[in-house]
């Protein structure tokens, strides 16, 4: 059956208000989305963030009448209504259109990340088998794009690699599928752990082949190749641990970090890494180099 969509355009302080008044006058539903693409980063622990422009969207039966709705919500509210519209939308299968919106992806010239539901658009490529989820990296960010199209371009048959920041352990399981010896992944957040392992099981990477630790469980290692797809902030506080967690000889490589960014970051690891230029997609950048060798006196 066709459902009533209303739509209103709130700042984060009406959010709860106008949640709790949409249900009270019989939403089936009411959804948060973005109202301008803008990104949240790291939330604080068991905070739900709201952009400062966001959309709260309601379903309604279909024989809910747009006027009254709206007249019921400034009753309860007590103020005018900010920006709102509705619009009457049909049924479909949301699961399905919700999956079929993910499709394989291809990262260089051998690895393609492929939803569970999908077959592999090459059986002889290297496929990782990754589910979107809510809270980590699927690979349609353009920063986790760069990482793996430089994973992809190494040769890391018996490297181990150190995933710092690990989320859904993406970075990690596609370097242990592009041959890496074995790989360890850290995460401040325990879920991005369980991520992590679970994403690993559906690629059948043994558990011995991927470590996962909070950072304070970490033990001393110096990893042959490190990526970082974390932000820029943290990037640039971090710059002496993250080197002194790279061999000498070993690689690096460093995302989330807008374009504006990009120098900063590179020159907290210029003394540490002979950088190499950086790339830059849809407004955010790479930064890649190796660990210099230390001459002897």
């Amino acid at each position: 059956m066709p459902w009533l969509q209303v739509r209103l355009a709130i700042s984060p302080e009406q959010a709860e208000t106008y949640e709790d008044a949409l249900l009270e006058v019989g939403a089936v539903s009411v959804t948060f989305m973005d109202a301008e693409d803008q990104p949240i980063f790291e939330p604080d622990l068991n905070t739900t963030p709201l952009w400062s422009n966001t959309h709260l969207l309601a379903l309604f039966e279909a024989e809910a009448e747009p006027q009254a709705v709206f007249a019921h919500l400034q009753l309860l509210t007590g103020a005018e209504l900010p920006e709102h519209q509705a619009e009457v939308i049909e049924d479909q299968d949301w699961e399905r259109s919700w999956m079929d919106g993910f499709q394989p992806m291809r990262f260089g010239q051998r690895l393609w990340i492929v939803p569970s539901w999908h077959e592999a658009p090459q059986a002889d490529a290297v496929n990782l088998l990754l589910d979107p989820g809510l809270a980590f990296g699927t690979g349609t960010h353009p920063t986790t794009a760069l990482c793996l199209e430089w994973l992809d371009g190494q040769a890391l048959e018996g490297v181990q690699v150190l995933d710092f920041g690990c989320g859904s352990g993406i970075l990690a399981i596609a370097a242990l599928l592009l041959g890496a010896r074995e790989a360890v992944g850290t995460d401040i957040d325990v879920q991005a752990l369980e991520a992590s392992r679970d994403n690993a099981g559906r690629n059948g990477i043994a558990e011995q082949r991927l470590a996962l630790y909070l950072p304070e469980q970490m033990p001393a290692m110096q990893a042959d190749v490190l990526v970082a797809n974390i932000l820029a902030g943290p990037l640039v506080s971090l710059a002496p641990q993250l080197a002194t967690l790279v061999r000498e000889g070993g690689l690096l490589a460093l995302s989330g970090i807008l374009a504006e960014q990009g120098e900063e970051v590179a020159a907290a690891y210029a003394e540490a890494f002979d950088l190499d230029p950086i790339v830059e997609r849809d407004g955010w950048v790479r930064i890649s180099g190796r660990r210099r060798v230390a001459t002897s006196v």
